[in-house]
């Protein structure tokens, strides 16, 4: 896919080398990529990957067709005071970051009606995030039908309303790290009693896979389905998770909602 228009990166951290590996995975090239990133480091490192891309600084990424502003939260209100002249009136402008709302966006870029939020997911870097977005009341229709071909190029993309933003942040775009360590553990677990790597690796998966269909496609209740396994060896242990879920989980969606 070609496309015609410009797109800038407030920010090259994680979620930036996510979205440019997205778009390159799909093929897809613009009449310019300007990221702008600080760290040496960094930008080198995105550089290295993605060759057609162009560093810059804040201002000369704001001026891009398609702007998206990948800083975490607590610098975006002061970024956005900085460059608040380099947005083109007509730019689609999309946050990246929970808890910064499109009013406190908007009375920094007043000019810019195109304003979107959009909980991207590490899953997109396979094409194959689950995202959510929302769009202010006046973006414009023509250009909602512009941004959202590009933004499903990332997987699924879907609108949501702007107060239940924060709740996928917490239940999709954080869930693979709650999980990850776990898989890694029970891997060397197989390694340990038997197994080779790619032996367990592919148990996990293709059990895994099993049973989240079996959990939400089987048409059981949920407590049919853990009725089915007898034998639970963490049983002891799973209100201690459980807690420690409610208690970390609700106590950051508290801290990002606010």
């Amino acid at each position: 896919m070609i496309m015609k228009e410009s797109i800038g990166f407030i920010g090259g951290g994680r979620i930036t080398r996510i979205f440019l590996q997205a778009f390159q995975n799909k093929h897809t090239s613009f009449s310019r990529i300007v990221v702008a990133e600080t760290n040496g480091e960094t930008a080198a490192r995105l550089l290295t990957a993605f060759p057609d891309i162009s560093i810059n600084d804040a201002s000369a990424a704001a001026s891009q067709d398609i702007v998206f502003i990948a800083l975490h939260p607590p610098v975006i209100i002061d970024t956005l005071e900085l460059i608040r002249n380099s947005f083109k009136r007509d730019a689609i402008v999309i946050s990246l970051a929970p808890k910064i709302s499109l009013d406190k966006m908007s009375s920094k870029i007043p000019q810019s009606g195109n304003l979107g939020r959009l909980i991207p997911n590490a899953t997109s870097y396979i094409n194959k995030g689950y995202n959510p977005v929302c769009f202010a009341g006046g973006f414009n229709a023509s250009a909602k039908l512009e941004i959202l071909p590009l933004l499903e190029l990332l997987g699924s993309t879907f609108e949501v309303p702007e107060k239940k933003l924060e709740s996928y942040a917490i239940l999709s775009a954080m869930l693979p790290t709650y999980f990850w360590f776990q898989w890694k553990a029970l891997e060397e677990i197989g390694q340990k009693t038997g197994m080779n790597e790619k032996e367990a690796a592919v148990t996990i998966y293709e059990t895994l896979n099993a049973s989240l269909d079996l959990m939400y496609k089987s048409g059981l209740t949920s407590s049919e389905v853990m009725d089915l396994i007898p034998v639970k060896p963490i049983s002891e242990n799973e209100q201690q998770i459980t807690d420690i879920y409610n208690q970390k989980l609700i106590g950051l969606y508290e801290k990002i909602k606010s």
